[in-house]
């Protein structure tokens, strides 16, 4: 695609967490978040993530966890210590599910744009 195409193809894998944080629990679970995502960083093939809050419902979360495939997320997800480290923050919620998405094309903004 050309550079004026804001549509671009890829096959990253999207993973979205849905989290139930009481209001009491939501400053430890912002610091186990920091703390994993310094972690996660380096792991091979992550690219991003991002920790979003409800603006209607601010008990609910949604965690965006962005990778070059899937392959290199099931990897870490399988290897040791993927567990334990995410415990600290799964303590502070009362309710979680996930879903997994291939990201097929994603729109940027063009060069110029305002």
């Amino acid at each position: 695609m050309s550079e004026q195409d804001p549509t671009v193809a890829s096959d990253h894998l999207r993973v979205m967490f849905f989290l139930t944080v009481e209001p009491e629990a939501q400053q430890r679970f912002l610091a186990a978040y920091d703390r994993i995502c310094a972690d996660v960083a380096g792991v091979t093939g992550h690219l991003m993530d991002q920790v979003c809050q409800s603006t209607t419902d601010p008990r609910q979360w949604v965690i965006t966890s962005e990778w070059r495939t899937a392959d290199d997320f099931l990897a870490w997800e399988a290897g040791e210590g993927h567990r334990e480290l995410a415990r600290p923050l799964v303590a502070e919620t009362t309710s979680r599910s996930s879903l997994r998405f291939t990201v097929r094309r994603e729109t940027r903004r063009k060069a110029g744009a305002r």
